[in-house]
């Protein structure tokens, strides 16, 4: 895949957690999106959002925002955090969305949240998943962050696709697309087992409601051949079979957060800006100060960096 040579392995300086994929400096947006050929894919997520978010909420998480793709598909939601371990990408997705109230614009690793428990009503995580190490993890680390109720849209890479069935089948292809283990085709790029993700789901506090399945036609021949339109339309039939069956190289979910959760964030939730709901990843906190240049722990001391607008977790 073209998006798999903007990746660079890092791991958290406080303690260890899985190596994060970092596409910092990368043009991704600019490559991969607009002029990598995708507008079929781009609009047949678009549908695929527009189906499984809620009219409306509070305040939602973006985990994996990149340069800010989907950001305004979320209009319903009054606040929008855009979280990414790129510095990178969340300044492109500055500069294309601007330093409107509405975002706020954070760097962290995914499996050290630096949200306080319980905050947010909303959560996605789109084309992101498949770049997890500890997949597990990092939806407990969202679930822990979501408020009861809340709800969150997965997307995922599907290793049980009919192209990898049939590569399988007639010995092109090493690895089982039937079996429940995740696969590994470049390093910290994963496909994974629509049963292992409903596992997931269900284990780390997560109520599976709906399935859509994307990108059926994500053949370069017939996105040559066949008008984009036609193709989204068709797409756009095809994702309601998503509860039944998922042979498609994307599938959406979308879930609950359920079970008992602290509700300490409840109330920091329904402020626009992003004083209050911040906590110190590097001893878990919430006592953070926010000053003109930085957020500083007053339990560890840990200094975190305000850089142009981004709060910066990714080290302390």
């Amino acid at each position: 895949m073209e998006e798999d040579r903007f990746y660079e392995a890092s791991k958290s300086m406080k303690r260890k957690t899985p190596p994060v994929c970092d596409y910092h400096g990368s043009d991704y947006q600019t490559s991969f999106w607009e002029k990598g050929g995708r507008d079929y894919e781009d609009q047949a997520e678009a549908i695929a959002l527009r189906r499984l978010l809620p009219a409306r909420g509070d305040l939602l998480l973006e985990v994996g925002a990149g340069a800010g793709r989907n950001t305004p598909r979320y209009k319903g939601y009054q606040h929008v955090v855009l979280l990414d371990y790129s510095l990178t990408q969340l300044q492109q997705a500055q500069e294309r969305l601007g330093r409107s109230d509405r975002y706020t614009y954070v760097a962290a690793d995914v499996y050290q949240l630096p949200f306080i428990n319980a905050l947010f009503d909303g959560a996605t995580m789109i084309r992101t998943l498949h770049h997890m190490a500890d997949a597990p993890a990092a939806l407990r680390e969202i679930r822990r962050v979501m408020r009861s109720q809340g709800t969150f849209i997965l997307e995922y890479a599907n290793k049980l696709n009919l192209k990898a069935i049939g590569r399988y089948l007639i010995g092109r292809q090493d690895w089982s697309p039937f079996t429940p283990e995740p696969v590994e085709f470049v390093e910290l790029n994963f496909d994974f087992h629509p049963q292992t993700v409903r596992r997931w789901l269900g284990e780390e506090g997560f109520q599976l409601e709906r399935q859509l399945t994307v990108s059926h036609f994500r053949i370069g021949l017939l996105k040559r051949l066949v008008p984009t339109k036609i193709l989204v339309f068709l797409d756009s039939l095809a994702q309601h079979t998503g509860n039944w069956w998922q042979l498609t190289p994307s599938v959406f979910t979308r879930s609950k957060a359920v079970g008992d959760a602290t509700e300490e964030g409840h109330l920091a939730a329904k402020r626009a800006g992003a004083d209050g709901f911040f906590r110190c990843p590097a001893c878990g906190s919430a006592q953070v100060e926010e000053g003109e240049a930085s957020l500083t722990c007053t339990a560890c001391s840990s200094v975190w960096p305000i850089q142009d607008g981004i709060y910066d977790f990714r080290k302390g």
